[in-house]
């Protein structure tokens, strides 16, 4: 059984930074992309950034690209988002999510994160 479980999230200031992370189990084998998807309110959802688990291969959404950076832990089978310089409009719930796939790809994907409140506010 697959599982994704996050942590981190909060509040911060504008212009400050904040990590989250979000541990897999049962993922171990196959090809699959792991990455963030954020929604705000009265938005819908949309991707952040993926990686190819095995690649390393990064791609991220227009808005945050060299603000926020996608990494992982192979041994703790952890992905990471670090975020800085963050704005108000970032703001949301992020969530984790994975999807088997051989293509560089994580639309609809299998499996998803419980969620965590990101709030960036004076």
């Amino acid at each position: 059984q697959v599982q994704l479980v996050e942590s981190g999230g909060g509040l911060v200031q504008p212009g400050g930074s904040l990590g989250l992370s979000c541990a897999a189990s049962g993922l171990s084998s196959g090809t699959y992309q792991m990455g963030w998807f954020r929604q705000a309110p009265g938005k819908e959802r949309e991707v952040v950034g993926f990686m190819g688990w095995t690649t390393g291969r990064t791609t991220y959404t227009n808005s945050v690209k060299g603000r926020f950076t996608i990494s992982k832990d192979d041994a703790k089978s952890t992905l990471y988002l670090r975020m800085s310089s963050l704005k108000p409009e970032d703001t949301a719930v992020y969530y984790c999510a994975a999807k088997r796939s051989f293509y560089f790809t994580i639309l609809e994907p299998d499996y998803w994160g419980q969620g965590t409140q990101v709030t960036v506010s004076s």
